[in-house]
């Protein structure tokens, strides 16, 4: 990427967020293995890879991965009430990294397009803005784009829009509905997160409660499974 400064909240965070990310690289083990293999063949070499995603512990250790595989790699918010901004300020000492929480969209937009103009040879998509912005670019912007990945559900409905319009310009993978989306994240990740915002929001007691669920896809089974675990009675609903 292009040598922008980094646009983050506090520099003085860095440490807090080096122990978050730490943390959180203990309980990677899979993206460790991908790293140490990436550390010895440098697959990416030379790669600019602009990333859209959360700004968290586990998305740090993701830039980490690609930088070990000789990537120039760049970070903006997806979701600014998502951003940590520790982990920002420990990520910026590395790598360009814009992302405020709490930033407004006129911030957002700012953030989106100090990656774009730093020539992306691929991106990382939460949302499909990053490609959105360089398809609008036309040449200029998609000049030695060779494609991207795309992982929620409206991301790639945007593109699949594009794409009916005969405008998609570049190969785009739809991560969203690979096999270990469904089977990994949707079950056991959304399934336990959903749950968490229900009961931080809330502050229910589950036993003894009935949580009924409209759907029984991989994210369904999960908030079930988890649910039941916690005393409830689950109805499901299946639409």
């Amino acid at each position: 990427m292009t040598a922008t400064k980094s646009d983050i909240a506090d520099p003085g965070l860095a440490s807090a967020g080096e122990a978050r990310i730490r943390w959180a690289a203990g309980q990677m083990p899979v993206l460790a293995r991908i790293r140490a293999r990436f550390a010895s063949e440098r697959p990416l070499e030379g790669c600019r890879i602009a990333v859209c995603l959360h700004v968290t512990a586990e998305t740090a250790n993701l830039m980490r991965c690609l930088g070990e595989g000789g990537a120039r790699a760049a970070l903006c918010a997806a979701n600014p009430l998502s951003t940590q901004d520790d982990v920002a300020a420990a990520l910026a000492q590395e790598i360009e990294v814009h992302a405020l929480f709490g930033e407004d969209l006129d911030t957002y937009a700012r953030h989106v397009g100090a990656l774009v103009a730093g020539r992306p040879h691929v991106t990382i998509d939460d949302g499909a803005d990053l490609l959105t912005v360089l398809h609008a670019a036309g040449d200029a912007g998609l000049d030695g784009v060779t494609g991207g990945t795309e992982e929620t559900t409206t991301g790639l409905l945007r593109l699949r829009a594009l794409e009916a319009e005969g405008g998609l310009r570049c190969p785009v993978m739809a991560v969203n509905e690979s096999r270990t989306e469904r089977t990994f994240n949707d079950r056991y990740g959304t399934g336990q997160s959903a749950l968490d915002g229900i009961l931080r929001a809330t502050n229910l007691l589950l036993a003894g409660h009935t949580l009924v669920l409209f759907g029984y896809g991989m994210t369904g089974k999960g908030i079930a499974q988890r649910a039941r675990g916690a005393g409830a009675a689950v109805i499901v609903c299946e639409v």
